[in-house]
């Protein structure tokens, strides 16, 4: 069987994973489900797939499947990123998949939408992306298929580098009806359930959940703020980067 393990926030690792196979998901977000009670089998195959963060796996994700049993089941490791740098969140996430008991077969990096500045990457993964983790797929099920087990030579570096301050913390503006939606997604519990307008900023790791699940759209960052990422990420981001494969 083909299972899904996906911290997708705002829905473009998802998009990603969705592109390359199907398979039985796993919502690494959900911080109420019971991760010590998955357990795979060396006959299944794992998509893993998380965004990058600063260069790094988000840690609530690291942590949740630190949890997971993997079994020896054939991992496919998927890192996707907002058009900047991945650095060293492959081989995080393959050293993750390693304790947690898969063996790690395959890897793709792939472009997203930029979660927080979305004027980089904007629509993607785009129609051109989505034939080309196709095309990766196709690649991957044939190693699969061969009963080739190697692992794949991954970019990044051990020691991986240090977690940057995620400071762009959401805000509800007025139009906030107080339905609590964004509270009950939130990754790490971030939100006051009793009170939605109410952001525990020491908690949050700004992955715009918050912002793509609010149906009042009334979760925003700070434009000044948001002004002066966007404009350290245009040199960074601007020119289109490849979707890479790991064989």
């Amino acid at each position: 069987m083909v299972y899904q393990l996906i911290f997708s926030p705002t829905g473009g690792t998802q998009a990603v994973a969705a592109a390359l196979a199907g398979g039985q998901m796993v919502d690494l977000c959900d911080r109420n489900l019971d991760f010590d009670a998955v357990a795979l089998t060396e006959q299944d195959v794992a998509v893993i797939a998380v965004p990058s963060y600063g260069g790094r796996a988000p840690a609530p994700a690291v942590e949740r499947l630190h949890r997971v049993r993997g079994g020896g089941a054939r991992a496919v490791l998927v890192c996707v990123y907002g058009n900047r740098a991945y650095e060293d969140t492959l081989v995080e996430l393959a050293d993750t998949a390693q304790a947690a008991g898969f063996r790690t077969v395959a890897a793709v990096a792939a472009v997203a939408e930029h979660s927080i500045a979305r004027r980089y990457a904007a629509g993607r993964p785009d129609d051109d992306d989505r034939a080309e983790l196709r095309a990766f797929w196709g690649k991957i099920q044939a190693k699969l298929d061969a009963g080739n087990t190697t692992a794949p030579i991954l970019p990044g570096c051990r020691p991986y580098k240090q977690r940057g301050v995620r400071s762009m913390v959401p805000q509800a503006g007025s139009a906030c009806t107080g339905c609590g939606r964004c509270a009950a997604v939130c990754p790490v519990g971030a939100i006051d359930t009793a009170d939605p307008r109410v952001t525990d900023s020491s908690r949050c790791i700004s992955c715009m959940r918050c912002i793509a699940q609010c149906p009042a759209h009334a979760r925003t960052l700070n434009p000044v703020l948001l002004a002066g990422l966007e404009l350290a990420l245009k040199p960074l981001c601007s020119a289109r980067k490849d979707n890479e494969l790991f064989l």
